[in-house]
């Protein structure tokens, strides 16, 4: 690395969190490792391949794109593409042996003619809306209709159906329940038509701790994949991510002296400025300005003026010590003290999901214990 700023992905946190939402479920439910977005942004290929050391059966992505990724490093564990496709992908799914999720007539005709061009069977589940109004069948009806049409196909084999929960991390309980309720009444018209043992799924990560009625045939890993929990029952994981930088300057300016761009800051008294190569190009937000801070040899700096594209200051008047070539954690821990995803989420007003995917690609992952 020609710029020392790096996120480091401890793949031991993701086995241990893998361990730990399966401990919450019964016999023969099977564990499903959600790796989209690159693995919410500690590396697909790398995460995947911990969770499925762990015991994931199966492993989901949001667009093929991100299947073919997971395939062409090797991996041949079962793949769900969550995200509708248009009709010019079927080939692509279909050649990588994703499992594709459908909802209408068009994706499955495109997944049949892709078969019976390539001469394979297109696997699909069948996507539920109970409640959450983003993509899915919503009636008995219209679930059975489509079902009976994937059965009179040649080239299409119906090998699941799920749903998403969308209020499992609130603190009321009664959408959730109806979600699961009408999961359940979905699942019993789409076994009329078909008699044939399909993979139901339900959970989200906030339901696995919450919800063991909606845990069905398998669960869907997500957030806590990365150690984040997304309700308080979700307890014992460890976050897998850590974002450091090294300091390239310290000066000492003077009462009058304006930080960053518009002056935003401006010092009151003899003030010594660390600067650290990192910025809004790297992931580190904008939006941390006047409110985000850094561990500087284990202690907080506050980050002053206006975070640039490439560069931040940051306090370190109460560090003595700290110099150039001093690491900076942005994310993580050092010392005592630890900024996570939550705290960083809490200043910008967002959630730690979004904290976790911002490290742009120019920020290296380098990973541990793999």
């Amino acid at each position: 690395m020609f710029r020392y700023n790096y996120c480091q992905i401890d793949l031991d946190a993701i086995r241990h969190n893998v361990g730990v939402m399966r401990d919450c479920l019964g016999e023969g439910v099977d564990f499903l490792a959600v790796v989209k977005a690159d693995g919410y942004g500690h590396g697909a290929v790398q995460v995947a391949r911990a969770a499925i050391g762990a015991g994931a059966a199966m492993l989901a992505v949001a667009i093929p794109e991100e299947g073919v990724e997971l395939r062409r490093a090797g991996i041949d564990t079962p793949i769900l593409v969550l995200g509708g496709i248009d009709a010019d992908a079927a080939d692509v799914t279909v050649c990588c042996d994703l499992t594709q999720v459908v909802f209408d007539e068009e994706r499955i005709i495109a997944l049949e003619r892709a078969g019976e061009k390539h001469g394979k069977k297109a696997k699909v589940h069948l996507k539920l809306d109970t409640g959450m109004n983003r993509i899915g069948v919503r009636t008995a009806e219209e679930a059975q209709r489509l079902v009976r049409l994937i059965d009179s196909l040649e080239h299409v084999e119906l090998t699941g159906c799920f749903t998403h929960m969308a209020t499992a991390d609130e603190e009321f309980f009664e959408d959730t329940h109806a979600q699961i309720a009408r999961f359940g009444a979905l699942c019993e018209a789409i076994a009329q038509v078909h008699p044939g043992k399909i993979t139901r799924h339900a959970a989200n990560t906030a339901s696995i701790f919450r919800y063991p009625q909606a845990h069905f045939d398998m669960v869907r890993g997500g957030i806590a994949l990365y150690g984040y929990p997304p309700v308080p029952e979700a307890k014992g994981l460890k976050p897998a991510m850590r974002w450091a930088a090294r300091a390239v300057y310290v000066k000492t300016i003077h009462p009058g002296d304006k930080v960053s761009y518009g002056g935003l800051f401006e010092a009151k008294k003899e003030t010594r400025v660390m600067t650290v190569p990192v910025g809004y190009a790297d992931g580190y937000r904008r939006g941390l300005t006047g409110k985000g801070c850094v561990l500087v040899r284990g202690q907080r700096a506050k980050i002053l003026g206006r975070v640039c594209m490439d560069q931040i200051m940051v306090d370190v008047t109460d560090i003595p010590d700290a110099q150039a070539g001093d690491e900076v954690v942005l994310l993580g821990a050092q010392g005592d003290d630890m900024i996570d995803a939550d705290e960083m989420a809490a200043w910008l007003g967002t959630i730690s999901y979004e904290v976790i995917c911002s490290p742009s690609r120019r920020v290296p992952r380098v990973y541990v214990n793999e």
